[in-house]
């Protein structure tokens, strides 16, 4: 298994990002951690802010966009896109909006099987790092998990179950989600729950048996 979560964007470590997805350098951009934002917001922030396309190509990937929405239902179709890449890409926002994409999408089962394979890499900063985790509990005092969801909606805590412990993201950094991230780290350190506190800048890299914490 091949995993690169950042705490913010691409984090410091670029370099070893290229190196873990090797020659397989098309890369599929997931955004659904951000579908409670209306696409007008979302495309002037892409215009004006940030890329993630753009930021992925500058550094020698060759990424476009997946959307989940478009395989609701549909995870054979899901996994024969999967399949043309050797980096998913999934970004932050808020986690639970994007777990719940991933499961109506079948993307669970799916990038098990493809991680399990040793088919591609998964990387992601932020909710795409959170969610590799076993639970999202505690991670609701970064997260709303209400927002987007429908009338009558069981909210899931289930994570990916792809990294060991819980990711929190932006912990002690200048970000604006740094105090409800340290608020979050609290909570897991009093509940006796195993997590990695990542700084902006740091990336947690998993190749094979390997897991390092680079600062």
């Amino acid at each position: 298994m091949r995993l690169y979560l950042s705490s913010h964007r691409l984090g410091r470590h670029a370099d070893s990002l290229l190196r873990l997805v090797g020659n397989r350098r098309n890369t599929l951009v997931i955004g659904n951690a951000l579908d409670y934002i209306p696409a007008a917001a979302r495309a002037v922030y892409t215009a004006t802010t940030y890329d993630p396309v753009a930021e992925l190509n500058a550094i020698g990937l060759h990424a476009s966009w997946l959307d989940l929405r478009d395989y609701v239902g549909s995870p054979i179709r899901l996994h024969d896109q999967l399949t043309t890449c050797g980096l998913v890409w999934v970004l932050g926002g808020n986690a639970f909006v994007l777990r719940r994409a991933m499961r109506a999408s079948g993307f669970d089962g799916v990038i098990h099987g493809l991680l399990s394979q040793d088919a591609l890499v998964y990387g992601g900063f932020s909710a795409g790092a959170i969610v590799t985790a076993p639970t999202l509990r505690g991670l609701d005092l970064m997260d709303d998990p209400a927002i987007g969801t429908w009338g009558g909606e069981v909210i899931s805590y289930e994570g990916l179950n792809l990294f060991p412990k819980s990711v929190v993201p932006h912990v002690q950094s200048d970000h604006r989600e740094t105090s409800t991230a340290d608020s979050a780290a609290h909570w897991l350190t009093e509940n006796n729950m195993p997590f990695v506190g990542l700084q902006d800048g740091q990336v947690i890299v998993v190749d094979g048996d390997e897991t390092t914490l680079l600062a």
